[in-house]
């Protein structure tokens, strides 16, 4: 019998290198895969500019909100599609409100994240310092947006791993996987939410084969 080993290299929170002794290359590569693309985190999605005086078009805006991560409990909301509001707006189960009122009086003043204000105690922005815009003397910004859990597949404002890297060892049974996070989950997060995804997969393949009749009269 083929002994399976896993160790971890490195582990903290924005990054993780694991070791894999004696297990499929194509398992490790999924899990990388998966780490990118099928792992949610949140992301802005929806923003309604109540009032913009800048020079910054409402779009341009919009676009820039929507790729600032955000930190992410997978734990208390779902998905969109599978929440039981089956509401296009969403509810507090499924999207959370994030606000922004700010003005510029006698100086130039940048925005930055630190003055978003979420209804969500947990999900904010992994970064008190990202610039959103600078405002001149006078100038003023008040929105509300929307975020709301989706894949990377979809969208890259969505990818919860900014690396997802396989390596191979000295021994060709020997692979590295390494993984780091953008904040909105732990790096180890990101691999235990990857490896669920591919064990479901898994298991949902073997019983759509199962569940395959063959004919008797071959």
């Amino acid at each position: 019998m083929i002994s399976i080993d896993l160790k971890v290299i490195e582990k903290q929170d924005e990054r993780i290198t694991i070791k894999f002794n004696n297990v499929p290359r194509q398992y490790v590569n999924a899990i990388r895969r998966l780490s990118i693309s099928e792992v949610p985190t949140f992301a802005i999605d929806d923003v309604v500019i109540l009032e913009n005086s800048s020079v910054m078009h409402d779009e341009a805006i919009a676009h820039r909100l929507g790729l600032i991560p955000l930190r992410t409990d997978l734990k208390k909301f779902s998905l969109p599609d599978e929440c039981s509001c089956k509401s296009t707006l969403g509810c507090v189960h499924c999207r959370v409100l994030l606000q922004l009122d700010a003005e510029a009086n006698e100086k130039t003043k940048t925005i930055t994240t630190s003055e978003l204000i979420s209804e969500d105690e947990f999900v904010k922005p992994v970064s008190q310092d990202i610039p959103i815009i600078v405002l001149a003397p006078g100038q003023k910004l008040k929105f509300e947006a929307y975020a709301r859990l989706g894949f990377g597949r979809d969208h890259a404002k969505w990818q919860p791993a900014t690396i997802s890297v396989v390596k191979y060892g000295e021994s060709e049974n020997e692979i590295f996987l390494t993984i780091e996070s953008n904040g909105a989950l732990t790096a180890e997060e990101i691999v235990i939410a990857a490896v669920e995804k591919l064990n479901k997969s898994i298991k949902e393949f073997g019983e759509t084969i199962n569940s395959i009749q063959v004919p008797t009269n071959l």
